[in-house]
């Protein structure tokens, strides 16, 4: 009776937060055609931000634009004021050279804060894209990618994607004011704007193959990248371990080794890519160069007048700004290709499909016919093995973490039942799960709301009363990210009393008190027990006296049922399990 009530008003809430999170937040993720290709994730960065990303071209074609300006109105300083020694003339194209460099400072201004700004949102859709994709893979993503490639996706890959939609801005403004300057330096002479516009096809060519080679080099870059930071948070992880077994100068040199090999894949990518960078600084000098030289003869001649060439050299000396933001634009966007494939690899990791089946009223009984172990409903179940990674398996399929064909919850098959409430109503506490940063009271409550009075009862439950009280603030004291400022059995209390404060149905928890003196381990089971009457709650264990205190236990040899029964029955009849029990006491 009372698992039902739980799952009931549990089920309510879920469904009334559910709603409100609906009503505050409209964001959606990618669909499936998004992530089709790089170059289509970049397109739907773009879609969900349209408003902005017109406004940024429009205020980068302005601005792009508006550097013309200035030649026009000087040469128009020059003709009409200078050479015809005007001194109101003078005065007045002086004035308007003045506001229009204002007015050109203002568009700039507003160009740049607009363009941080897609940056910005282009990071947090991608970031949030990610989060949504992972945490509904759940437990399986550890299984189809390293950490070390997440964490490489979530820092570096974001970041390069969102720089390409640079392009959005001043690369739609580099175009118009390169087609404008052509068509200004088409009313002073044909000649000129027939070399400006042949920079275009010279461009193809020059940047081209350097493009293309970012990318290949950039693809490989990447992997190794993702691989060896892998290898540094295995590393960070086992430190400890390392330093107890003497290895961790062995690693350190592995580690530096493989550092120096992506230091070489990092030139190889860096070789095109500084062409890349002096070409955008080194082709529009050319172009200026060489129109300078004739627009100097055709001045000499008398086909163009000393304004005209002064504009001329101010148009060409313009055309430095558009000609690097293409090229800039066409490297972030080389760049961004491989960074993408990277993200759109994360996101088009399969995810099981979604079911709609109601999870059954009650606690159990749950049935893992691989193993043949079944969980009677509404006891305290301790699961034990001589090889703990056997328990852990069957924990992880009765939890719905790996494959679990066959798995029933009250005869009714787990794969058939709703995700979301199955979470709801059963938690798997495993003894490595991550502690986030945030107070006593955040780390508690967790998805939860915060109820003072209940999350004083979960570390009571969890003792961990002792815990909180020696921290500054009791349940607004900060815990750090992983909880590393806390001990290896203070993490495994705080982690417990979590488990205990989502009161599920079920709770499988994995070795809860593995770290825990024998006086505490005692006063745990006692609580757990007492706390969680009339619903489930499986322990692996080999601890004497969890499975002392436990109403059943389940013994298990080689991955399969060996023998069910109280602690005291199965020490009087079963060898295996008395020998397991001894062995355990002694060590």
């Amino acid at each position: 009776m009372i698992c039902a009530m739980t799952s009931d008003g549990a089920v309510r809430r879920g469904r009334v937060r559910g709603w409100l999170d609906g009503m505050r937040d409209t964001w959606e993720p990618p669909r499936a055609g998004d992530l089709a290709s790089p170059f289509r994730f970049l397109i739907w960065l773009t879609r969900e931000q349209k408003r902005r990303v017109g406004w940024a071209a429009a205020l980068g074609s302005s601005w792009m634009v508006g550097l013309t300006v200035p030649p026009w109105v000087l040469s128009r300083t020059v003709d009409d004021g200078l050479a015809a020694r005007d001194i109101s003339a003078l005065a007045w194209w002086v004035l308007l050279l003045l506001g229009v460099s204002v007015l050109n400072a203002l568009l700039g201004i507003a160009r740049h804060r607009t363009m941080t700004k897609i940056r910005m949102d282009a990071s947090f859709r991608s970031v949030r894209a990610t989060v949504w994709h992972t945490s509904r893979l759940g437990a399986s993503l550890s299984r189809r990618m390293s950490a070390g490639e997440v964490v490489t996706v979530g820092i570096s890959d974001v970041y390069t994607v969102a720089q390409a939609l640079t392009v959005t801005g001043p690369g739609v403004g580099a175009v118009i004011a390169y087609a404008v300057v052509a068509v200004v330096l088409f009313t002073i002479s044909p000649l000129l704007a027939a070399v400006v516009l042949a920079g275009v096809p010279l461009l193809a060519v020059a940047v081209g193959p350097f493009l293309q080679r970012i990318e290949r080099t950039g693809g490989t870059y990447r992997v190794h990248q993702g691989h060896l930071t892998t290898r540094l948070v295995d590393i960070l992880a086992g430190l400890r371990v390392l330093n107890g077994l003497g290895g961790k100068a062995f690693v350190a040199e592995r580690y530096g080794q493989e550092s120096q090999r992506l230091i070489g894949h990092g030139y190889r990518v860096a070789g095109p890519a500084s062409w890349v960078g002096a070409l955008s600084t080194g082709l529009p000098a050319l172009f200026l160069a060489a129109v300078v030289w004739l627009s100097a003869r055709m001045a000499a001649t008398g086909a163009i007048t000393i304004g005209d060439v002064v504009a001329v050299y101010g148009y060409v000396a313009v055309l430095v700004v558009p000609v690097s933001a293409l090229i800039e634009s066409g490297g972030d966007i080389a760049r961004a290709r491989v960074a993408g494939q990277r993200i759109i690899d994360l996101l088009n990791l399969p995810v099981p499909p979604e079911s709609q089946g109601a999870v059954p009223p009650g606690c159990g009984p749950l049935a893992d016919p691989e193993s043949g172990v079944v969980v009677r409903p509404g006891v305290l179940t301790a699961l034990v093995s001589a090889r703990p990674a056997e328990a852990v398996a069957v924990i992880e399929r009765l939890g719905r973490l790996t494959a679990a064909a066959g798995v029933t919850w009250a005869d009714v098959s787990i794969d058939g039942v709703d995700r979301a409430q199955f979470r709801r109503r059963l938690v798997v506490a495993d003894n490595d799960a991550e502690v986030f940063a945030g107070t006593v009271r955040e780390v508690v409550a967790g998805r939860l709301d915060a109820d003072d009075d209940r999350i004083r009862t979960a570390l009571r439950v969890a003792v961990a009363e002792d815990v909180v009280e020696a921290l500054p603030g009791e349940l607004d004291a900060p815990i750090a990210a992983g909880g590393t400022d806390l001990s290896g059995g203070q993490r495994q209390r705080i982690r417990l009393a979590r488990a205990v404060y989502s009161a599920p149905d079920v709770l499988l928890a994995v070795e809860p008190t593995s770290a825990l003196d024998a006086n505490t381990e005692a006063a745990v089971v006692d609580r757990i027990r007492e706390a969680r009457r009339n619903r489930t709650t499986v322990i692996t264990t080999s601890s004497p006296l969890v499975l002392d205190r436990a109403d059943e236990v389940v013994v298990l040899a080689d991955g399969k049922l060996s023998a069910a029964g109280t602690h005291a029955d199965l020490l009087r009849g079963d060898p295996h399990y008395r020998d397991l029990v001894s062995r355990t006491a002694d060590e």
